[in-house]
């Protein structure tokens, strides 16, 4: 990785890092979840970077994927057990960085710590060469001596420039078919997930989060203001996952646009990612750069 490169890397990483403590400052009882996606989203381009994908807050038994629509009504309550996941990026180079948040209690602070402390863990010992079914066997021994379970089916996962999960995956659990092992300068997010739950998710309504299909088969859609359309979003947003709200505000009439796209197989609307036993789910993440000696956070 040359110099500017990872100066690009480094400077996402701060960025993010400073969008989601801004964030975590912001949940407070009674506040919109579409206030709060608006104004991080505002500060990483305030700050000098561009956001490589939507404002992410979970909250209790959503372990991932949910973004604020438009028009959403939702606020936050007392004793929601919040994710809140941020990402950043600057010319193509991402970030991506979660954190869990109580708010206005403090009933859920081993949950919360577990997840912390197995991302504490991981990072200590990833380095290039090292074997990630190794990285998942710590992380899952940490949360279990919490007393709670891994997500056995979310994953960290390796970065490119404009990929978000580039391949690599970085597992919570010891899954010994995973042999795969990082090299020197891969960027890896790591994500630890643990759950008072069954620790699985399974897949529920949309998200309001949207990546484009770019494949050939977009030039044969037939409708002419459907393929202006997905012409202007894959302009606008390429490889990067988008919200509906931005659709919203960009074009206008997302609802339907958005609809018969995904429909067409154009758009992955991606699901909202629910603990199958309804359990509280915790999540901690930072993005780091692999060397021989370990790896460097660029979100801390």
């Amino acid at each position: 990785m040359n110099d500017e490169i990872y100066q690009k890397y480094i400077k996402a990483g701060k960025i993010a890092s400073q969008a989601r403590e801004y964030g975590k400052n912001l949940i407070k009882p009674e506040v919109k979840f579409l206030d709060v996606a608006e104004k991080i989203e505002e500060k990483i381009t305030n700050l000098g970077a561009k956001i490589s994908f939507p404002v992410n807050i979970a909250i209790n038994d959503l372990a991932a994927h949910y973004s604020p629509r438009h028009d959403d009504k939702l606020v936050f309550k007392k004793g929601d057990l919040v994710k809140l996941d941020v990402g950043t990026h600057v010319d193509g180079y991402i970030a991506d960085t979660a954190t869990t948040i109580e708010v206005s209690t403090n009933n859920h602070k081993d949950l919360i710590d577990a997840s912390k402390d197995a991302l504490e863990l991981a990072i200590s010992n990833m380095k290039a060469g090292i074997n990630v079914s190794e990285i998942g066997k710590i992380v899952e021994e940490k949360i279990k001596s919490f007393g709670y379970k891994p997500i056995n089916n979310l994953t960290g996962h390796s970065l490119k420039r404009y990929v978000l999960h580039a391949g690599l995956a970085i597992p919570s659990y010891h899954d010994i078919t995973n042999r795969a092992k990082p090299e020197v300068d891969d960027v890896v997010a790591i994500e630890p997930f643990a759950t008072d739950g069954g620790g699985h998710v399974v897949a529920d309504k949309g998200s309001n989060i949207y990546l484009c299909n770019n494949t050939v088969k977009t030039r044969f859609i037939r409708d002419k203001r459907s393929k202006m359309m997905y012409q202007r979003i894959y302009s606008k947003f390429k490889s990067l996952p988008f919200a509906q709200r931005w659709i919203e505000e960009s074009f206008g009439n997302s609802d339907i646009v958005l609809r018969k796209l995904s429909y067409l197989g154009f758009l992955k609307h991606y699901p909202q990612l629910l603990e199958q036993r309804n359990g509280l789910v915790s999540q901690k993440e930072h993005t780091v750069i692999i060397n021989e000696e370990g790896c460097e956070v660029t979100t801390a």
